[in-house]
């Protein structure tokens, strides 16, 4: 084996660590001043600091990215590297995976745990007396006790097209996957573009979705916990899918436009890739667990 695959680069010193640390304290900062002065009178500058941070963190995220592709062309990393890369990134997914199942377990305790204890279930038939009573320990939870009344959103309709649409995005997206390795640049340009444009459908459906629930199911943020748990899961998952579109969007420029990666070195496809998967797997769970359940 020659010195080149057995060296381990250490990048030299730099500042996109410090730009990314002072953008996403504009974000929290400016996002938490916009929620608490919405409304007010004087307004306030949070809306102003909130967009501050996210372009200082989008400059950062060109920048630092772009440092690490200027490397990797450069042929400066070795395979142990690539190894490296390959377990942070499978970290992240698992720290995600982590972050997903919180969401899901408090979902699991309103319905399995609060919602039969505030119906008076096993010994609790008193306690539930007192805090609510005449309550009706079914889910969906459709009305708050402040009388707040909604309807449950149905698995039919855009959920189910929605899901559909995902498993069609997996599977264009491994037929550009085999085209890459088979060196198919035609193939993996026209599938991995597909795969972009039904995530991008995707989220158009569920903001169409989003419409309709505030609209015509008066299911809003306020609605209770089974809006709540609705908004909370469905809209990060949302979040997850517009950050998996961008990585494959910025994945398909590369190739199209600096003809990038090859058969043998595509770890970046590769990681947009397993996070899309990803992402797939937790809106399957979101569609049995929160929409049909």
């Amino acid at each position: 084996m020659s010195t080149t695959h057995q060296r381990y680069y250490v990048p030299h010193d730099s500042g996109w660590p410090i730009f990314g640390a002072v953008a996403l304290l504009l974000v929290g900062y400016g996002a938490a001043s916009w929620v608490t002065q919405a409304g007010k009178p004087e307004g306030g500058n949070g809306v102003y600091i909130f967009w501050a941070g996210i372009a200082l963190l989008v400059v950062m995220l060109f920048g630092w990215f772009g440092t690490v592709i200027r490397e990797s062309t450069s042929g400066l990393y070795s395979d142990q590297l690539d190894r490296s890369f390959r377990q942070c990134m499978a970290w992240f997914i698992f720290s995600e995976v982590m972050f997903f199942l919180a969401f899901f377990g408090a979902l699991f305790y309103a319905r399995v745990i609060a919602v039969p204890w505030l119906g008076g279930a096993g010994n609790n038939a008193m306690t539930g007396e007192l805090l609510w009573p005449q309550f009706d320990a079914v889910w969906p939870v459709l009305k708050t006790p402040g009388g707040t009344e909604t309807q449950p959103m149905p698995w039919s309709g855009i959920p189910l097209i929605n899901t559909l649409i995902l498993l069609a995005s997996s599977v264009t997206l491994q037929v550009a996957h085999t085209a890459i390795e088979l060196g198919n640049r035609a193939r993996l340009k026209i599938f991995l573009g597909l795969t972009i444009v039904l995530g991008a459908v995707f989220l158009g459906f569920q903001v169409y979705e989003y419409v309709l629930a505030y609209r015509d199911l008066g299911l809003r943020l306020d609605s209770g916990i089974y809006g709540n748990t609705f908004f909370l899961l469905t809209g990060f998952h949302g979040l997850h899918v517009t950050i998996g579109a961008i990585l494959l969007l910025v994945i398909w420029l590369r190739i199209v436009i600096k003809d990038h990666f090859t058969a043998d070195k595509h770890f970046g496809f590769q990681a947009a890739a397993w996070y899309w998967h990803f992402v797939d797997v937790v809106w399957l769970n979101l569609f049995i667990f929160v929409y049909v359940l």
